[in-house]
């Protein structure tokens, strides 16, 4: 589908997102508003892969940590945290991912057992995500908290391993990026790091979740909420 199809989706996905940090004193309000109008430029130019109001709000305006949602959902919701780096996601799943709902939600799922679904997320406060993928995948979901930086690595990574089968099947790609950033693709560096260069708040020396959470990055996530 046309990732057009999907920003209805994007948008309430953010909004929601919005109205939970809030909720949870993780932003002000005013710097949420400034945040959902830069939200709007943003969506209105086309960059729908960078439309992110968490994004904005931690790289942009500089008034949240990811780091600070991450602990909060992990301390306050009970969920766990996945490394998809280091995950071996099965291959059923990989094929089945809808890259395009995955970058709306900025949510992978990434493994399935029996009714049991694992999921990765960076938009877990928002009731919109959590919604569509328990409709869309049905059965029960493990949530697994993880960062933006993350979940952009694992899809840029799905995006061109697509490609590469499709060239090497002899016929065009149907799974470009579909939120495309100038200089991304496979390898590339996280499209969310901060304009001075410097790592995201949660990286540790190679990026990603900070070594102090209790990662997941076997075959099955450390906990099941």
């Amino acid at each position: 589908m046309p990732a057009a199809e999907y920003r209805p989706l994007l948008m309430r996905a953010n909004r929601l997102l919005g109205s939970a940090l809030i909720e949870h004193n993780l932003v002000k309000f005013e710097d949420l508003e400034a945040a959902n109008e830069r939200l709007l430029e943003v969506a209105a130019s086309g960059q729908v892969r960078q439309s992110s109001v968490l994004s904005i709000l931690v790289y942009e305006k500089k008034v949240l940590r990811e780091e600070d949602v991450l602990h909060h959902v992990v301390d306050d919701h009970g969920v766990g945290v996945v490394d998809l780096r280091g995950y071996d996601v099965p291959e059923d799943v990989r094929k089945e991912l809808d890259l395009d709902a995955c970058w709306a939600t900025w949510s992978v799922p990434f493994d399935r057992e029996e009714d049991f679904h694992f999921v990765a997320t960076a938009y877990y406060l928002s009731p919109a995500v959590r919604t569509h993928w328990e409709k869309k995948l049905g059965g029960q979901i493990i949530w697994q908290a993880t960062t933006m930086d993350i979940i952009a690595d694992f899809l840029d990574r799905m995006t061109g391993e697509r490609a590469a089968e499709n060239k090497a099947a002899g016929r065009s790609s149907g799974t470009r990026a579909p939120f495309p950033l100038a200089g991304s693709g496979p390898g590339s560096a996280p499209p969310l790091a901060p304009a001075d260069g410097s790592s995201p708040p949660l990286s540790t020396p190679g990026g990603g979740v900070p070594l102090h959470f209790p990662v997941s990055s076997a075959n099955k996530p450390a906990t099941t909420h």
